[in-house]
């Protein structure tokens, strides 16, 4: 399949800075959780885009691409960029995946979170996930990455991103993220990104360019509710492949 055409113009519309693009604003989150779960463990905190079933529509649309023979998931090696408090991951391993999952985000305090929820869960021998601190745009990956990952998730994380705090002239960090995660995916591996502030056509222009290394290949489905004659949906899950020999 080929990607949705690029917005007219020199690309995908920028975002206006937002609090919400800020690491600061992440580890107050982050901490706010650590201490609700300390108090309630069953709290495990925010679970983003629950509210459009996201996690379901992500399932689903791996178990298609599965079915369409692009990775095994008993051997499938699984990045979650931005975890959170890594409960993408925690699903996956309900789901059946049993190859490595590792988690990554930038806030200390999202990662203490995810670890404390995988002690209190118990997870058997073997079906544990790796939790790491580490940025998307500055840092060179540590010693969890391996031999590059068969599936790369961002549900979210592409967001905030958009929305970090940029001076006049310089390169947009969507433009840096996208070079990043095409070296974290091996070759003809999938790349899965989930958004609520951009559309499909936009996500596409960002990630899969002519020139890059991935290109469109599916999207989840989601209802679609119907605002002045158009029709649209609140939040896009699109899967990337990464070009074959890139």
């Amino acid at each position: 399949m080929s990607a949705p055409s690029s917005p007219a113009g020199a690309g995908p519309r920028l975002l206006n800075p937002s609090e919400l693009g800020t690491k600061d604003y992440w580890e107050r989150a982050y901490a706010l959780e650590l201490s609700n779960h300390a108090s309630a463990p069953e709290d495990e905190g925010t679970v983003w885009f629950d509210e459009s079933n996201a996690e379901t529509a992500v399932c689903n649309l791996l178990d298609r691409l599965e079915e369409d023979g692009h990775f095994d998931r008993t051997t499938a090696r699984v990045l979650d960029l931005g975890t959170g408090n890594g409960h993408m991951l925690f699903t996956l391993r309900e789901e059946g995946y049993e190859g490595e999952l590792v988690g990554v985000d930038y806030s200390a305090a999202s990662v203490a979170l995810a670890r404390r929820i995988e002690e209190a869960r118990e997870l058997d021998d073997g079906q544990g996930v790796r939790f790491e601190e580490w940025d998307v745009l500055t840092q060179p990956p540590g010693d969890w990455f391996g031999e590059d990952f068969e599936i790369v998730l961002d549900k979210g994380t592409f967001d905030a991103i958009s929305l970090m705090p940029r001076e006049h002239g310089t390169e947009p960090v969507s433009e840096v993220y996208r070079r990043r995660v095409e070296g974290l995916v091996k070759s003809s591996g999938v790349v899965v990104v989930t958004s609520c502030n951009w559309t499909k056509e936009e996500v596409c222009g960002w990630l899969a360019q002519g020139n890059g290394g991935l290109e469109f290949l599916q999207e989840a489905k989601y209802p679609s509710f119907k605002f002045g004659g158009r029709t649209g949906q609140s939040v896009v899950t699109i899967a990337f492949q990464k070009k074959s020999g890139v």
